[in-house]
């Protein structure tokens, strides 16, 4: 139980960027529980190193979301903070994309966003408090060789985000995205030599980030020092 600790909902929180957002907010003291689907070995390490609460779901599915929400309110009380990290990529030209792939690619990045928001913000809103950071892309953001059904997936994040900090600015809850650039691990080892390259030539920082570094910026976000900040895209991509 979470007593007075904010309670965390984290959903894919077995990739790189999820176990640091765990780490990061176990850390700073939260109650955290976090979603998985395919990785158990990942969650279990996991689970077993921070002490968050594990909870297997398929986030595409209205009926899992909703079980997996209240497997966590059984442990946390309350949801105060969560981080819609979940989702996936699929390295195809345009060309080559289905309409499963495109459909398989919305469900995977949007569907889930909205199911598990959904179903968390009636207790933010029943508070009258919350925090809600959305993990978007650079790819969405950005003139970049990158697969078109992730990159377009991830820019509607940004129109989920300020649409909604909007409707729930009345009951104090703030909604806000991370934007991540080029990372060393995750998503990020899948980006070939050439292009990885090129980011780095073109990149202030002169490097690719590292998921704790996308960890810090979401649980500032998600605290009282960023109160002021609201409806905001936050890049996180070494200047780019």
């Amino acid at each position: 139980m979470s007593g007075d600790r904010r309670g965390v909902l984290i959903t894919g929180g077995s990739g790189a960027v999820g176990r640091a957002l765990v780490r990061r907010f176990v850390a700073d003291g939260c109650a955290v529980a976090f979603t998985w689907c395919r990785n158990r070995a990942a969650a279990d390490e996991l689970a077993a190193a921070t002490g968050a609460l594990a909870l297997a779901a398929d986030l595409t599915d209205r009926a899992q979301v909703a079980a997996m929400v209240a497997a966590a309110l059984d442990r946390l009380q309350h949801v105060d903070v969560l981080v819609n990290n979940a989702g996936r990529t699929q390295v195809l030209p345009f060309p080559l994309i289905e309409e499963e792939d495109w459909d398989a690619m919305m469900a995977a990045n949007l569907k889930s966003l909205f199911l598990v928001t959904h179903e968390v913000v009636r207790g933010m809103i029943g508070r009258k408090a919350g925090a809600i950071v959305n993990v978007g892309s650079l790819a969405g953001q950005r003139l970049l060789d990158v697969p078109v059904h992730y990159a377009a997936a991830k820019a509607a994040v940004g129109g989920f985000t300020r649409a909604l900090a909007r409707e729930l600015s009345r009951y104090g809850v703030r909604v806000n995205t991370v934007v991540p650039g080029l990372l060393d691990d995750g998503v990020g080892r899948l980006v070939p030599a050439k292009e990885r390259e090129d980011y780095v030539r073109h990149c202030a920082a002169g490097r690719a980030g590292r998921a704790e570094e996308v960890a810090e910026v979401a649980a500032f976000l998600a605290s009282e020092r960023a109160s002021y900040v609201n409806g905001q895209d936050v890049f996180v991509d070494g200047g780019i």
